[in-house]
């Protein structure tokens, strides 16, 4: 196990109520014949990330329920409906104190990005101010490493859905950009039509 894999945390953001979809939670999207976040988790592992948290919101109880998350760290975010940035809140503050210098943060409803682009992402941490982002074509998306000096900061500026967006512009010269396109594809699930990247 390499020093990035036993320092580095994978961390799942899996608590969306898929509102656009009708009301159905991401994580439960059936892709490859088993639960959305069930892969998202299965590619952070083949990535590398030996701990692995994952953020769950609507409908938890039956995610836990049918999901196979194994040694996961299963966080539960009473406020998802608040959006994205309190699921990030949420598994910042479970990563604290766990003996992690850095989060590898990936969103359940992008499996068109595998193990390869975010082992790459992984590869560049380089310790506690790290801050790593996939790019497509050069435009920055995900996942993305926060080195654990940042968490702080990410975590004031999380609001609605907008993730650590506003940490990022503010500190757009301090990230390191990898690139990922050619590995990689970054849409969403968000719509009935994105429903078609499912397999």
């Amino acid at each position: 196990m390499t020093d990035n894999e036993q320092q580095v945390a994978g961390l799942l953001l899996a608590a969306g109520g898929g509102r656009r979809l009708g009301g159905r939670p991401k994580a439960l999207l059936e892709h490859r014949g088993r639960p959305l976040v069930e892969h998202a988790v299965g590619v952070l592992r083949a990535a590398g990330c030996t701990r692995v948290h994952v953020v769950l919101g609507a409908q938890a109880a039956a995610v836990r329920e049918r999901a196979e998350l194994g040694t996961c760290v299963l966080v539960e975010n009473p406020d998802w409906a608040d959006g994205m940035g309190s699921s990030l809140r949420a598994g910042l503050t479970s990563l604290t104190g766990a003996g992690a210098t850095a989060a590898l943060v990936s969103l359940v409803d992008q499996p068109g990005i595998g193990p390869e682009a975010v082992a790459r992402v992984l590869a560049a941490y380089e310790g506690e101010q790290s801050l790593v982002s996939a790019a497509y074509d050069g435009v920055r998306g995900h996942p993305v490493l926060f080195g654990a000096a940042h968490w702080a900061g990410v975590a004031a500026t999380a609001t609605g859905d907008r993730g650590a967006r506003a940490y990022l512009k503010e500190h757009e010269e301090a990230i390191r950009l990898v690139e990922c396109g050619d590995v990689a594809r970054s849409y969403d699930i968000d719509t009935e039509a994105d429903l078609a990247h499912l397999e």
